[in-house]
């Protein structure tokens, strides 16, 4: 009653009390969640195991980028994998650079979707057909235009194949450029996938990216493959993890040797259409799912605006005030840092610091353009 009473007769009081919370929840965050990623221990590759692998590409006009980042993955050094290229009525010479790549490699398989006028369809179709193509038990996933950083990126991701084991989260990354914008997005994906690893590390997994992701195709059909989000375009990686993974059959997969990596836009505008794409799934997700993201990026919105409101009105406190803003901040430094050795990013440390700030408008930004715009964002 006291509070209440102080507040009525002080309603600016509410800034520091507000404060106070999102600081208190920013911390919660770092420290229960995101710290999670410094204690990793050199991950885990347990020997003795070689399942077979069932590798699947979906390639719509991607020709260019199969002739590039192919033999990379049909050269892998691992004893027992298949490599199936779904050809999704691709007009470009995609065709004739696969069917150069079959007479070469043995394990590679084709498949072929045609064009048909009159029926549409989503890389859900594509995939689904991949998979059912595929005669291993393990798939693992990438896009046309990712290339492994190692040749043993398929050793790595399988070391994870265990029996209480049916999803395996990697890493897919982009690479470094001299801009801005391909330092903002390199950010964006690196803090993402701090929260889809510390999430599942904390037993709390939601999503993975089809860049670089792993799963037993007997839980692809057991659940129904796409069946309950059909309907969008977009959700063939981060609303089937959000609906199959659970704490106990979710493995993550962060040494350098499993990530793979692929060229980010190079304008916003194609960015910013990549993210309402994104985005559209996000109400998807579960309801748990859907707070924890939401309680976290809201409290960094309201975090800098009532810092700089408690400086202004507060100045004889503002020594506590800093105090509280540079304890986020260490915590937010060391775990940016950490992360990115462990994901083998570059010259993000620094930038961080403001990308923390503007990223989670951006996303507001997108969020709600993706209200107020109807059309359907093809994956290609």
């Amino acid at each position: 009653m006291k509070i209440i009473e102080l507040i009525t007769n002080n309603p600016l009081l509410l800034i520091p009390i507000s404060f106070a919370i999102v600081l208190i929840i920013q911390l919660f965050y770092y420290l229960f969640f995101f710290s999670r990623i410094l204690f990793i221990k050199n991950i885990h590759h347990v020997t003795g195991i070689n399942n077979p692998v069932s590798i699947i590409i979906c390639a719509r006009n991607e020709a260019d980028n199969l002739t590039k980042n192919l033999p990379f993955i049909l050269n892998q050094k691992y004893s027992d994998f298949e490599v199936i290229v779904v050809n999704d009525c691709s007009e470009d010479e995609t065709e004739f650079v696969l069917e150069r790549f079959q007479k070469q490699y043995k394990h590679l398989k084709v498949t072929t979707i045609k064009q048909d006028a009159k029926f549409r369809h989503s890389k859900k179709l594509a995939l689904t057909i991949g998979i059912k193509a595929a005669k291993n038990e393990w798939i693992l996933l990438t896009d046309a235009d990712c290339c492994p950083e190692s040749p043993k990126w398929i050793e790595r991701m399988q070391s994870n194949f265990l029996n209480d084991t049916d999803l395996v989260i990697g890493y897919g990354g982009f690479y470094k450029k001299k801009s801005f914008l391909n330092n903002l997005i390199r950010f964006d994906s690196l803090f993402i996938a701090l929260q889809y690893f510390t999430f599942a590390i904390a037993g709390k997994p939601y999503m993975g990216v089809g860049r670089n992701l792993a799963y037993r195709k007997s839980l692809f059909f057991t659940n129904k493959g796409f069946a309950n989000h059909r309907h969008l375009d977009s959700g063939d990686d981060d609303l089937f993890v959000n609906e199959v993974a659970t704490g106990k059959n979710t493995r993550i997969e962060v040494s350098h040797e499993s990530i793979t990596r692929t060229d980010s836009k190079s304008t916003f505008r194609d960015w910013y259409y990549q993210k309402k794409r994104h985005i559209t799934t996000g109400h998807h997700y579960k309801a748990s799912t859907k707070f924890r993201l939401a309680f976290e990026i809201f409290s960094r919105v309201f975090f800098y605006p009532l810092f700089i409101l408690c400086l202004v009105f507060f100045t004889e406190f503002y020594i506590y005030i800093l105090g509280a803003f540079a304890l986020r901040m260490i915590l937010q430094l060391i775990i940016i840092k950490v992360t990115m050795n462990r994901l083998k990013e570059k010259f993000l440390l620094l930038p961080s610091l403001l990308y923390d700030i503007i990223v989670p408008y951006l996303n507001f930004m997108f969020l709600i353009s993706n209200i107020f715009t109807s059309k359907q964002l093809k994956w290609k």
